[in-house]
Formats: C-alpha cells, sequence, structure tokens
C-alpha cells in the first residue's frame, strides 16, 4: 500500500475495497464534467465498477505495472492519480489525474502530482514522466505546463473521444527536470 502527505488536509494512498462506494459516488457526482475528458467515466455505472477497478489497481501494483491512488480531502476522496504504462526498461510511465467538479480551481491537482511525481522519480527510480491529452483539454495543458513538462508533439487522431478520431498531445519532464 502507498500513503502520500500531500498536506495537512491531503493524502494520496492506494483505494481500498471499503472505498468502492465512495469512488463510485465521487465520480458520478462529477459525471457530466469529467466524462467530456475521460473515457472510462462512461464505463463507470455502479459502484461493482469501481470495486472491479481497485481489485485491478492491486493486482497492477504488484505486478509493478501501475499506480492507483485517491485523492482524499480530510478523509472522503475528491479525486484521483494514477501512473499507467510503467516500463521498466525504460523507466518512464504515463500519470493521470482526476478531480471532482467541486474541487477545481484550488491548485489540489498541482500538489497532488507534484508529490505523486517526486515518489515517481525517488522512490520507483523513473527517469520520465509523461501527461497526454487531448488539445482541447486546456486545463491539463495548464497543468503541464506549470508542473515543467515540455511539449514533445502531437500524435494526430491516436484516441477515440465520442465516437471521433482525435489528437493527443505528448508532454514529458526528465528526472533532472524537475524541481519539487
Amino acid at each position: 500500500m502507498v500513503s502520500i502527505i500531500v498536506d495537512e488536509n491531503l493524502l494520496l494512498r492506494t483505494y481500498e475495497v471499503d472505498d468502492a462506494d465512495a469512488l463510485f459516488n465521487a465520480i458520478n457526482e462529477s459525471r457530466s464534467h469529467l466524462h467530456t475528458w475521460l473515457p472510462w467515466v462512461g464505463a463507470t455505472t455502479k459502484p461493482e465498477h469501481s470495486l472491479q477497478f481497485i481489485q485491478l489497481s492491486h493486482q497492477q501494483l504488484n505486478n509493478q505495472e501501475g499506480l492507483a491512488l485517491g485523492i482524499f480531502y480530510n478523509g472522503n476522496i475528491i479525486g484521483g492519480v494514477g501512473m499507467h504504462d510503467w516500463d521498466q526498461v525504460t523507466k518512464r510511465a504515463q500519470i493521470g489525474y482526476w478531480i471532482s467538479k467541486g474541487y477545481e480551481g484550488r491548485g489540489i491537482i498541482n500538489k497532488c502530482l507534484s508529490k505523486l511525481i517526486a515518489y515517481l522519480f525517488d522512490k520507483l527510480t523513473l527517469n520520465k514522466v509523461e501527461i497526454h491529452f487531448i488539445p482541447q483539454n486546456k486545463r491539463s495543458a495548464k497543468v503541464a505546463a506549470r508542473l515543467g513538462f515540455k511539449t514533445e508533439g502531437i500524435i494526430r487522431q491516436s484516441t477515440m473521444r465520442n465516437g471521433m478520431p482525435e489528437d493527443m498531445v505528448v508532454t514529458g519532464l526528465l528526472r533532472s527536470e524537475f524541481t519539487p
């Protein structure tokens, strides 16, 4: 289990099975907000889906394939951060994140990602972290820029959103570029 203290109110920690209902409720309450950018939201239609996600995330952590952490604000789930596509050979992975609509604009994602990135570089000895997002997601572009990520390119029509092909912006941050 992973637990990272962000500040006196914020904690990142591995989801537990008992978090399934609270995780589903946090997603469900911000469904229309999240669905615009995250295709998995449409497939999360009942608490059992959140439970399955938590169980899968435990397997991925055990297999060193990924890491999924809840963002807990005063003990309540308000979002999530994670690392996926973990390449052990190149020491590279992608990170993703989401936050409930009511907690946007408070700098929470930036604080949480800064702590996550420090953990990935220091504890997991990654050399590179990437954030991928579609060009229309201006908020993710700002998050990446504030954290020091550099735009490395655009992969044309490499993802689907609402049944339509979309471009994907790839940004990256090297361990040597990171300043916590």
